[in-house]
């Protein structure tokens, strides 16, 4: 009787890995194999809908040479997105690495604080988003008048940070990326929640022995947080950074994406919208490669 083989560590967890990529993987080819490749045909036709059909005539790269050459708004929806991106991405990841490094420490109503800060994770959906942020009538009435009651309220009148800074600095430029990063926290704050769970958790895995060390050493706060705790949670840097440059890029409020939306539903251009959007994944997707490329490079592991 043949003995059973068993398995090694790595071999485990390999199966572990495969077991949460299957239903990903299940559900991919079942609901977005098909509407995947139906979007890169639409890509290089001209698509006619008439009461007989769909009328496909193919075009080769001319709706791509359109986006790149020929279409204004595209680029500058998406230079704009780049833009924010680019911005948004260091303000999201500091906020969220300095609150979960709060939330980590002991404290009555810890708790309540966490869930207080992942909230807008709870109710982050596209409608809700678009009734809080709404500044018009034509877009939401609700949304209208929750902007009206938030610019009205003494608390927001009674701190205007912008009118501070220029009363104590003046009028100069170096101000002006602070000034930009304080219009933004309301944005920052909402968009932190998941970017706090991940840094917390990467937290809690930091060996304690590793502090109890630093501290028999006489290493202050500062000096454990860059030697101890900076380089232990690069990994997990990495990933918020890759998860914040994907939330950022499909965010409800994406101009390229409700563009794409425009040409296709209400233009009814909907091979073009088909290769506006593939161009857009392939700028998501060459962006990823080279943060990535970047930052591993000065990434830390454990076993390294």
């Amino acid at each position: 009787m043949k003995r059973k083989k068993l398995k090694s560590l790595s071999e485990k967890q390999a199966q572990v890995g495969r077991l949460f990529v299957y239903p990903w993987l299940i559900g991919f080819l079942i609901f977005f194999a098909h509407p995947f490749i139906q979007s890169l045909i639409f890509a290089f036709s001209e698509l006619d809908v008439s009461p007989s059909g769909l009328k496909l005539k193919y075009i080769g790269l001319r709706n791509f040479i359109k986006a790149l050459q020929e279409d204004p708004n595209f680029i500058q929806y998406l230079t704009t997105e780049i833009t924010n991106m680019i911005v948004n991405i260091p303000l999201i990841l500091m906020f969220s690495l300095f609150i979960a490094v709060l939330l980590n420490q002991k404290f009555k109503g810890r708790a309540l604080i966490r869930a207080i800060f992942f909230l807008p994770v709870v109710v982050m959906s596209g409608a809700l988003l678009y009734v809080l942020e709404s500044n018009s009538l034509e877009q939401f009435n609700i949304g209208a008048q929750a902007g009206m009651v938030m610019s009205n309220s003494p608390f927001v009148r009674g701190i205007d940070f912008r009118m501070i800074l220029m009363q104590v600095t003046g009028n100069i430029p170096i101000i002006q990326p602070l000034i930009h990063a304080i219009d933004r926290i309301y944005e920052i704050i909402w968009k932190s929640g998941v970017q706090i769970l991940i840094f917390l958790a990467g937290l809690q895995s930091i060996p304690s022995s590793l502090y109890e060390v630093a501290d028999i050493e006489g290493a202050t706060f500062w000096e454990s947080f860059w030697k101890i705790t900076f380089p232990m949670i690069s990994p997990i840097i990495l990933v918020n950074v890759v998860y914040t440059i994907i939330d950022s890029f499909t965010d409800y409020s994406n101009d390229v994406l409700r563009y794409i939306l425009e040409v296709s539903f209400r233009k009814l251009q909907h091979g073009y919208s088909s290769a506006i959007a593939w161009l857009y994944f392939l700028i998501i997707g060459i962006v990823l490669i080279i943060v990535i490329s970047i930052i591993s490079k000065r990434v830390f592991y454990m076993g390294d």
